[in-house]
This record gives C-alpha cells, sequence and structure tokens, in this order.
C-alpha cells in the first residue's frame, strides 16, 4: 500500500468518525519456537519436545495504542470472526473501519452479514494482497512468538494457551511495543 492509499484510508476514517483497527489472525502450536538464548558455559540448553501437536489460533486487532486478542482451540472460522468482532464493539466505542487482508474466512456470508447487520457500526476495507508487512498485528504476532513465548515447552494446549494470554496481556501493557508494530508497517502518522 502507498502512501497516498494509506493517506485516503485516514482521511476516510477521519471524515466518517471511525477508528482505523487493523485485525489478524495466526496460530501457535505446542511444538516450541526456537531461538537462540543464553546459558552457563560448557552447558548447552536441551528442549525436550513432546511432538504433541496441539495447536490454537489467535485473532487480534489494533485501535491507537490499544491491542484487543482472543483465543480459540483450532482454526479460527467465521463464527469465531464474527464474535472477535462482538467482543471489538462491546471494548471499542464509535464506529469502526477494519483493516484485514482478503482471507477467505473474512469474505464468508456470515460475516458479511454481520458487518451489514451493525448498520454501518462496521465498515470494512481490505489490504492488499501478499502484503503482511503493512499490517501492525502481524509485528505484534512476530513479537509473541520470537520473544515472549520463545523455547516454551508446553505439552498440552491449556499450557501453551496460559502461556500466550500471559504474554500478550504483558505486550499490551507496554505501549513501546504497539508503537513499534506500528513503526515497523510504516504507518506511523
Amino acid at each position: 500500500m502507498e502512501a497516498h492509499q494509506v493517506a485516503g484510508i485516514k482521511k476516510k476514517a477521519q471524515r466518517q468518525g471511525r477508528l482505523i483497527v487493523f485485525v489478524d489472525e495466526s496460530g501457535l502450536s505446542t511444538q516450541p519456537t526456537r531461538v537462540r538464548t543464553w546459558a552457563p558455559r560448557g552447558q548447552t540448553p536441551l528442549l525436550q519436545e513432546t511432538f504433541n501437536w496441539k495447536s490454537l489460533s489467535l485473532i487480534g486487532g489494533m485501535v491507537l495504542w490499544q491491542f484487543y486478542f482472543q483465543l480459540y482451540p483450532g482454526s479460527i472460522k467465521s463464527l469465531q470472526v464474527v464474535q472477535f468482532l462482538k467482543h471489538l464493539q462491546r471494548h471499542v466505542p464509535g464506529k469502526l473501519l477494519v483493516l484485514w487482508d482478503g482471507a477467505s474466512i473474512h469474505r464468508s456470508a456470515m460475516v458479511r452479514d454481520y458487518i451489514t447487520s451493525t448498520e454501518g457500526r462496521i465498515e470494512v476495507e481490505q489490504l492488499p494482497a501478499y502484503a503482511p508487512e503493512l499490517n501492525p498485528v502481524e509485528y505484534m504476532w512476530g513479537h509473541l512468538k520470537t520473544h515472549e513465548i520463545a523455547n516454551l515447552v508446553a505439552t498440552k494446549a491449556w499450557e501453551l494457551s496460559f502461556a500466550a494470554t500471559a504474554a500478550l496481556r504483558r505486550m499490551r501493557r507496554r505501549p513501546s511495543i504497539i508503537t513499534a508494530c506500528y513503526t515497523q508497517a510504516e504507518l506511523w502518522p
């Protein structure tokens, strides 16, 4: 997305009195994301993996200085997207302009019907195809996986859910992380 397109979306949101919300989904697995770590000299750290492929899915949205998220077992489908949009409406007052990718769940009949039922409170704009770098939520997922829960060995899905939820709550209390995500996406005003 070029600068004039971002400016156009910002102007549209301002003209209509809407808050811009970036939304994205991601997945987590009990198989750890391995990253470099430290250990005392001569004591190589070892991760004891269970090769248990339990997975969770995340959906999150960024509004100004706030980050909202929900975790679900398995994969995210249209129902979970609608639940998350309802969650956003409960926590974010006013009209919303949702920016997300072109995933099929975003274009499903259930999601379209729900957006229509909001009577204009939610409008949607699609980010360009193959441009995840424009969505600051992608950088939040990257930070979560490579810094906050890296090298986490969880044998059960609830352990992964507990660790991810705690990490995401810590992250949203740190404005520097949210600022960095917007900066990486080159959307900083």
